[in-house]
């Protein structure tokens, strides 16, 4: 998925409103608590009045009558201050919370809660937000997946229903060229439903791999009998190379020679005549890094961090038809199903730099 094929996800953020339910439901908590203490302690000195009354000489003293009136205002406010400052420390905070999880649960992903609560209020808030953008970004992410399928199978559908038609028609005949061309179109459609398989599985964490143990120089001699002769024949120069011949890896072989086939693949394509792509794996006591370097145009600043996004493609035009698309996509997630990292670095004019990196034990 190329970055300007869609457009982000510009949808403003909210702070949703506290509803007036949940907010009744954290103030009589409240509300009975210090209301509670206040009747208490207005009890206490009525008790403390009636023995002060009853067991002395029976007047009623000034100062007692200050005890008896404005010790309980000012604990009234007191006590009104304090409850106040509670209810806004904790209760509208869980106020906020709760409504924002109910706009959420009504499917409004745009919904924030306010960060600028102290304390475990604020670092919940954070993370509340951070749950919540994710889904808003998997959602959207699930949308432009929609829409991309319905673009990559939109092309060979109305091509093989154009041929078929024509030669129904008597449009075309049914000359083996025809024939050729739709059976092209149906191997892409096989191909690009094998790859969403492959992906699907891959970010589900459902895709077996068969590891065995293997010299890495062995899979380098087989991708350089595997595309020497093609990279000769767009006039490319490819080496592969490693430091120790004698390395083995823990892997499933298969899945890693399909990454490093489609980044070769990839570099053929981008690479001009008289340009060189070099693979080159590396064995040390932190892992095994394979490095893939090729003299092609490189890639745009601005599109380099989503060249392992589904159905990315240099040709803004998408008139490229003979990938799917979701090459680098699968690449990215085998590397990780193996418990690695790959990266890409490039400058446009300087080529292009894949960078995988794998553990010693997979």
């Amino acid at each position: 998925m190329h970055p300007h094929d869609h457009p982000p996800f510009s949808r403003p953020h909210h702070f949703p409103p506290p509803h007036w339910k949940e907010g009744r439901r954290f103030f009589w908590p409240f509300a009975i608590f210090f209301g509670g203490i206040t009747f208490l302690f207005l009890a206490a000195i009525g008790i403390i009045i009636y023995f002060a009354v009853t067991l002395g000489d029976g007047r009623f003293h000034a100062s007692m009558l200050f005890f008896v009136c404005a010790v309980p205002i000012a604990f009234f406010i007191i006590t009104a201050i304090i409850g106040s400052f509670t209810f806004r420390r904790f209760g509208r905070p869980m106020t906020n919370i709760f409504s924002a999880i109910d706009s959420v649960s009504e499917g409004d992903l745009s919904v924030r809660v306010p960060e600028h609560y102290p304390r475990q209020f604020g670092q919940l808030a954070k993370r509340f937000n951070h749950m919540v953008s994710e889904l808003e970004r998997a959602d959207q992410q699930r949308r432009n997946l929609t829409a991309d399928i319905a673009h990559e199978l939109r092309t060979p559908l109305h091509i093989i229903q154009g041929n078929l038609e024509g030669i129904l028609d008597g449009v075309y005949q049914a000359t083996p060229d025809h024939i050729n061309n739709t059976l092209d179109e149906t191997q892409l459609l096989a191909r690009l439903v094998n790859d969403l398989q492959t992906l699907s599985l891959a970010e589900a964490g459902q895709l077996p791999l068969h590891t065995t143990r293997f010299l890495l120089a062995d899979l380098m001699d087989d991708l350089t009998s595997s595309f020497s002769s093609q990279a000769a024949s767009f006039g490319i120069n490819l080496t592969t190379d490693t430091n120790d011949p004698n390395h083995e890896l823990n892997a499933d072989y298969d899945r890693l020679n399909q990454v490093l086939s489609n980044l070769i693949s990839n570099s053929i394509r981008h690479t001009p005549q008289g340009g060189t792509i070099a693979l080159r794996a590396e064995s040390t006591s932190n892992g095994t890094f394979i490095t893939l370097h090729d003299t092609g145009a490189g890639i745009p600043k601005d599109d380099l961090p989503f060249v392992f996004d589904r159905f990315w493609r240099g040709d803004k035009s998408r008139t490229e038809r003979v990938n799917s698309g979701l090459g680098l996509a699968i690449a990215k997630q085998l590397i990780l199903a193996h418990g690695g990292t790959i990266e890409a670095q490039s400058e446009p004019g300087a080529g292009t730099t894949f960078t995988i990196e794998l553990p010693e034990k997979i």
